[in-house]
């Protein structure tokens, strides 16, 4: 592609190819994998939906099918396991017609049975060590630590502004004057 000097300012702007986005087609495995997330569906959960239309499937065989595409284990899910998938999660939450089931319950169901993490009741509270045991630190010298008894406590934050001032504004010069 040559450029041409001339009066035409568009000559000198040539149209640069602009390429599509490419659209990802959604495999089998998305669509399972949204499906397990979208009705948090644990595996063994699901094994039970495929076993509602006679398929039987291990829980490692279902896990193959929630792996990365470039993991050494990874399987595709075929149709049939889709379709077998989508026919018990029929059954699953609207029943059979000789017993019928309302999907709400169901899904609440689900939800309640999702343990909630209990992160306060497992962790051990943190308690400040009291002051005696500072002298038997190894960062302080000898003779600060036996003169702690003496020391005037430390000020509280002045309350000017509600806020505490927590850095100080700083001026940066990076050579240039600015006028």
């Amino acid at each position: 592609m040559s450029l041409t000097w001339s009066k035409d300012w568009k000559n000198l702007n040539p149209k640069l190819e602009t390429k599509k986005p490419e659209t990802k087609i959604m495999t089998n495995n998305d669509i399972l994998k949204k499906l397990r997330v979208a009705l948090m569906l644990r595996d063994d959960q699901i094994v039970e939906i495929l076993e509602l239309v006679d398929f039987r499937i291990t829980k490692s065989e279902l896990g193959a099918f929630f792996r990365a595409e470039d993991h050494p284990n990874y399987m595709e899910c075929g149709d049939q396991v889709l379709r077998n998938f989508l026919n018990g999660l029929v059954i699953h939450l609207r029943g059979t017609k000789e017993n019928p089931k309302n999907p709400n319950d169901v899904l609440a169901k689900h939800k309640a049975e999702i343990p909630k993490k209990e992160t306060s009741k497992e962790r051990p509270e943190f308690k400040a060590a009291p002051k005696d045991s500072e002298k038997y630190r190894g960062d302080q010298s000898s003779s600060k630590s036996g003169s702690s008894v003496g020391k005037p406590k430390k000020k509280a934050f002045p309350k000017g502004n509600g806020k505490p001032v927590v850095v100080e504004k700083v001026v940066f010069k990076n050579g240039k004057n600015k006028k």
